[in-house]
Formats: structure tokens, C-alpha cells, sequence
């Protein structure tokens, strides 16, 4: 079944705000998918810096000192924000590999969740509000932002296993639905050299995106490929580094429906969901075509 929410702001004073208005469009969602529930929200850029997000089961244990022991491999200085089960960790943009293959060695419970200039994604086992609630989504700025809560169908209710799957620089998906040719394709992305942490159908259809956009398509054009290469039945949203992206499948079973204003674009797997939006009684609601892709991008607007 599951529940999926996004919003792209077009207005730069609804940035403070986006924490919260995207957390309560995914708590309203909740009996769409109580098993887990995740948000990624993108946020503001420092220059020169790139922003790991991770997970670990025991946090206390493999978060304490870790910056210590990442300056100590590598030689880089890290700064840690720690929020219950997960941290971001900024580091600088050219040391990122580094530390990556460092974590590895140096803590190996520990799991990446994004890595990107201005993405930060939080995910757990649990109730959408207990989620967000956890690690403080509300009072986070950004320019836009996805979120999904889960009720899993094809793999089992972990942390991994949840929702929004990023598996490349600055870009998730969130998915309601099935891929019917998914072990297909993740053989073929294998042989192109991609990894997967998960056997979920949503992580191949976040790779297949990000190996498109790095052969040098734009999201919508990404988008417009996975009509050909995927099979199923799905609605995706999907966020890039500045870009906002909604695609649902020729047959479009999937329920779904936008909201666009002067001050934002609005996606809910159900219309309850942008009820509390400033402005949806005059914003302009419809229901997304099938095989249509639907694209905003600040960098474009600009």
C-alpha cells in the first residue's frame, strides 16, 4: 500500500517551514504504512562540503570519538551531528571517499543513508510521527523535501529496508508500488558496477535513475527512460540537488494526486495529505496522468 509525500517550495520564506509541513503531510499517511517511515529534506549548501548521512544500530558505541578516528585514518577533520539512531557527518567535498572507505574499516555497523552538497535522509522502523519526531524533522529548513511511510510487500521491515532509497550524489526515490523486472535490471546495473545494500525493488529503481542522470540525463529525462525500462506498476517521487520529479506507470493504479501554487508544488498519495498546506484551497489540485512525467527544478527556474 504505502504512503508517499513530497514538496518542492518555490517561495524561499516557506524554507524555515518545510520540516514541519512535511512531516505532518507524512503523519496524515500513516495507515497507508505503519511498519517504517523516512524523510529526506534538502537543505542549505556550504560550499567546499558534502554532507554523509548514516544509520547504526548502536549508536552510542560506533558514534562516540568517531570523528577522532576519522581524522586519524584519513587526516580529515569531520564534523558530527548526532540524532538518535543517525548523524550527518560534513566533511570536505574531495575528502568524501575517503572517509567513506573509512567508515568501513573503522566502524562497519555503520550504514550510509545519502550522501549529497544539501540532502540529509532520516529513516527507521516505526510510525511515522515516532520518526519524525526522533530525529527532529520539524524544525528543519530546506528547499524541498520527500517522504514515504512503508507497509512492506516484497522485503522485510528494517531499516534499510525503508524508505527514501539514494544511491547516488544528492538524489532519492520514494515508490508505492511493485517492479516486476527489478532482479533483471539489478543484474544489469551490477555489470555497470553499482552495489545495493538491499533486495527491496525500490533501491534498483533509484539506481536505474542515478546511472541515467550520470550519463548525463536531467531527472525528467530519467524519468521519461524508466516508462521503457520498467515494468510494473509504481508512482515515484524523486528529489535531485535542486530538481523534484513525479512519474506514475501507463496504468497508473497507484492513487495520487498534486497541488501547485505561487509558493509550492505538493504530492500525496492522497489529497488529506495537502489539506494542511497554506493556500490548498486555492492551489490549482489534480491527479497526475499516467505515464506522464511531471519536473520542477530550481536551477532552471533561476
Amino acid at each position: 500500500m504505502c504512503g508517499i509525500v513530497g514538496l518542492f517550495l518555490k517561495d524561499k520564506a516557506l524554507e524555515p517551514e518545510l520540516g514541519r509541513l512535511l512531516s505532518d503531510m507524512l503523519i496524515t499517511m500513516t495507515d497507508r504504512g505503519p511498519d517504517s517511515a523516512g524523510i529526506a529534506i534538502y537543505g542549505a549548501e556550504t560550499p567546499g562540503f558534502t554532507k554523509i548521512t548514516v544509520q547504526s544500530p548502536e549508536p552510542a558505541r560506533d558514534f562516540a570519538g568517531l570523528d577522532d578516528r576519522i581524522k586519524a585514518a584519513t587526516g580529515t577533520t569531520v564534523k558530527i551531528a548526532a540524532k538518535a539512531t543517525h548523524a550527518v557527518l560534513t566533511v570536505a567535498s574531495d575528502a568524501v571517499e575517503a572517509v567513506r572507505a573509512a567508515l568501513g574499516a573503522i566502524a562497519p555497523s555503520i550504514r550510509v543513508m545519502g550522501v549529497g552538497t544539501n540532502v540529509e535522509i532520516f529513516k527507521e522502523v516505526g510510525l511515522p510521527r515516532d520518526v519524525v519526531e526522533r530525529f527532529g524533522v520539524a524544525a528543519m529548513a530546506g528547499s524541498h523535501g520527500i517522504g514515504h511511510t512503508r507497509m512492506a510487500t516484497e522485503s522485510a521491515v528494517t531499516t534499510l529496508g525503508a524508505h527514501p532509497f539514494s544511491t547516488g550524489p544528492d538524489q532519492c526515490l520514494v515508490h508505492n508500488g511493485s517492479l516486476s523486472n527489478h532482479n533483471n535490471l539489478r543484474r544489469e546495473l551490477k555489470r555497470l558496477g553499482v552495489s545495493f545494500e538491499t533486495e527491496n525493488d525500490s533501491e534498483v529503481a533509484a539506481a536505474y535513475l542515478t546511472a541515467a542522470m550520470k550519463d548525463g540525463k536531467d531527472l525528467g529525462a530519467a524519468l521519461t527512460g524508466a516508462l521503457d525500462d520498467l515494468d510494473g506498476f509504481f508512482t515515484f517521487v524523486v528529489g535531485t540537488k535542486s530538481g523534484f520529479g513525479v512519474l506514475r506507470d501507463p496504468i497508473a493504479c497507484k492513487p495520487a494526486v498534486m497541488a501547485e501554487t505561487d509558493a509550492y508544488v505538493a504530492f500525496g498519495s492522497e489529497y488529506r495529505a495537502l489539506a494542511g498546506l497554506p493556500g490548498i484551497e486555492t492551489a490549482r489540485v489534480w491527479e497526475p496522468e499516467p505515464a506522464t512525467v511531471y519536473f520542477w527544478d530550481h536551477a532552471k527556474a533561476a
